[in-house]
């Protein structure tokens, strides 16, 4: 039994990050109405900061383009000094954060809100790997860490130190809410805003102090737990799927609740550790269930609960992304298909990749089109649905399923698990389904892609080339790569699966589809099954990324986590949103310049800027988010409606 209390107690130590990560989600919430997606992110670059500091003495800035560091001691500065330092990088990164992206966006579409949120957490991990690098770095202690005696059992005394923390901080904000006054206009704003205001409170100064609480106590559990967990951009960035589901528990609303959330969780992953290793644990449930317990606590509170996130009194006027009706849809297939043959025909090896990975991106940016841009159900994990496919048709291809049966019930597994996923639409809806997908992703990719049982020791699968009627279609053959006989399978695949969204924006189900998007009470007294339109929407979706998934999986020839992961898909949302994420062009646009894409192939020959494609793509996508919500072909249409007719000469 002391075994198992040991665990328990060890578990402390993740259970006080994912409880300070919380506080901090609540804070801003609380703050701004905001769901912060990369909260988890603006906590790993204030470590990193703290982290440095200690190390090498530099203080390294976060923009690109300033000194990439300056030396603040030459042999490591002191704790108080790093230790500020790095506190007041927090402070000003959540400022920043409010002041340039979230005020901006205070009344406008939630989608916005989680996009910009998006693009702030792509930014600032492009920021550390091109700072500090993707490896795993060991932070010096802070708290004292040797053994204690605790109920019989042996534990390092710096988990003790952390619940007395967790505690401490939980209690002082539960307090600076009821009883300051500070506190008391923040809960005024965000139940009725223009109430606020005519007591004479500024809803946006508001914010911005509990942006910059928020970010403070995020700083603090990342440098202090920082030396249990260690410090990589991956697992720190993720940190916000664990803290979002103890923050949902305590309603986005509680302190105290979402600290005990905290660390019950925590606990209870590190006792799975010690359950696992019973004789009668699956051998394929030792991988993923630790990671998949945040997604059943999300799905508990807010599905099967049917618990919804308490509402802000700000007024918000939802303006959807205009879908462009398609037109001339003849021509423009004849004229792109004939510009991608010469293509095709003149480009080398490197340029024929970077076109196979829009043809392949701008298919999995179709299914974000079908739904986000046509329904309105913000979905997270598209790439991953898209590797579920890529998985599955490895095993069939291995298997002697030929082409093109083994990609289509790649897609067919795809289409199933988009509508499992898909379900929790039917309660609940815009960012809180962003959590849910979100989090559904990074179980998937722990419980699936990672899973020895599922992909073998090497963390991969080989994927046999497809061949149809005795003709090789194989992405490579040898030292043949890139051929061209498969960029003419891509080539079709991504003509069809255009064709497929158009006519489905030209359908009765399209016009479904926007009812439901625009108003779902109004879809519904209309006739529309607005359930089933869900679903429907999901399935095709889920379909459509599967057969992306399937192409990407020839491509590579291989299939891995790293090739589908939750980062993936939070990125071809990001793009497909920057290309327009309710047209079929947009997808088009977003396939062009995803990272891999022909734009940043043609860009990195001439100025070798690749190492910042993900960079720019964050920072675009931010700015879209605040000044043209509906993308470049979105921002091109509606130039072009509210264009003057020009008279003839004749009239």
């Amino acid at each position: 039994m002391d075994v198992y209390l040991q665990f328990l107690l060890l578990g402390v130590g993740a259970g006080a990050v994912y409880a300070g990560t919380g506080l901090g989600l609540v804070l801003a919430y609380q703050g701004s109405g905001v769901i912060n997606f990369a909260h988890g992110g603006m906590m790993m670059y204030s470590t990193y900061v703290y982290d440095e500091l200690r190390d090498t003495g530099d203080y390294v800035f976060p923009v690109i383009g300033l000194p990439a560091r300056v030396n603040v001691a030459s042999d490591g500065t002191s704790l108080p000094v790093a230790l500020t330092l790095a506190l007041l990088t927090a402070a000003a990164l959540g400022l920043v954060v409010h002041v340039l992206v979230f005020r901006p966006l205070r009344t406008a579409p939630l989608l916005a809100k989680v996009v910009a949120s998006v693009g702030i957490m792509i930014t600032i991990q492009a920021v550390v790997v091109l700072r500090f690098g993707s490896q795993n770095e060991s932070v010096q202690a802070i708290l004292p860490n040797e053994s204690v005696d605790v109920l019989g059992t042996s534990i390092p005394q710096d988990r003790l130190w952390l619940v007395l923390i967790v505690a401490v901080v939980a209690l002082a904000l539960a307090g600076l809410y009821r009883l300051t006054r500070f506190g008391l206009a923040t809960r005024a704003a965000a139940s009725h805003e223009k109430g606020a205001i005519l007591l004479g409170y500024s809803p946006s100064l508001l914010a911005a102090g509990n942006w910059v609480l928020a970010s403070l106590v995020a700083a603090v559990f990342g440098i202090l737990t920082a030396p249990i967990s260690g410090l990589t951009p991956i697992t720190y960035t993720l940190l916000v799927v664990p803290a979002l589901a103890v923050a949902l528990v305590g309603r986005l609303q509680s302190f105290l609740i979402t600290a005990a959330a905290g660390l019950a969780l925590g606990m209870f992953q590190s006792e799975l550790l010690k359950i696992q290793r019973w004789s009668w644990f699956p051998d394929w449930g030792q991988t993923g269930v630790r990671e998949g317990l945040p997604f059943l606590v999300i799905i508990a509170v807010l599905f099967i609960g049917g618990r919804a996130l308490p509402s802000r009194g700000a007024i918000v006027v939802e303006r959807q992304p205009f879908a462009v009706m398609p037109r001339h849809v003849t021509p423009t297939v004849v004229a792109l298909s004939s510009v991608g043959l010469v293509f095709l025909a003149t480009f080398e090896s490197s340029l024929r990749l970077n076109l196979y990975y829009t043809m392949a991106a701008a298919i999995i940016a179709l299914s974000i089109v079908v739904l986000t841009g046509y329904v309105g159900q913000v979905s997270l994990a598209q790439a991953v649905f898209a590797g579920m496919s890529g998985f599955v048709l490895a095993k069939l291809a291995a298997n002697a399923v030929p082409f093109p049966i083994a990609p289509l019930l790649g897609a067919a597994a795809a289409t199933v698990l988009g509508v499992a996923v898909g379900v929790p639409a039917l309660r609940i809806r815009g960012a809180q389904l962003a959590v849910v997908t979100l989090a559904a992703g990074v179980a998937i990719e722990a419980f699936v892609f990672k899973n020895p049982s599922f992909v073998g020791g090497t963390g991969a699968l080989r994927v046999d080339e497809p061949s149809l009627f005795g003709l090789d279609l194989a992405a490579s053959r040898g030292t043949d790569f890139n051929r061209w006989e498969f960029g003419l399978l891509l080539m079709a695949m991504t003509i069809v699966s255009c064709l497929m969204v158009v006519n489905l924006r030209r359908s009765s189900t399209g016009r479904r589809f926007l009812a439901v998007r625009a108003n779902e009470r109004a879809a519904a007294a209309a006739g529309v099954d607005v359930a089933r339109t869900k679903l429907l929407a999901f399935g095709l979706s889920s379909f459509l990324a599967g057969l992306g998934g399937a192409m990407l999986a020839y491509l590579r020839g291989v299939v891995s986590s790293d090739s589908f992961g939750i980062f993936v898909s939070l990125t071809l949302v990001a793009f497909a949103y920057l290309g327009g994420i309710a047209s079929v062009a947009g997808a088009v646009v977003a396939g062009l310049i995803a990272p891999g894409g022909l734009v940043v192939g043609l860009i990195d020959k001439v100025v070798e800027g690749g190492k910042y494609s993900t960079l720019v793509g964050g920072l675009t996508l931010i700015l879209t988010a605040v000044l043209n919500p509906d993308g470049v072909v979105g921002k091109i249409s509606s130039d072009l409606r509210s264009k003057p007719a020009v008279a003839s000469p004749d009239s």
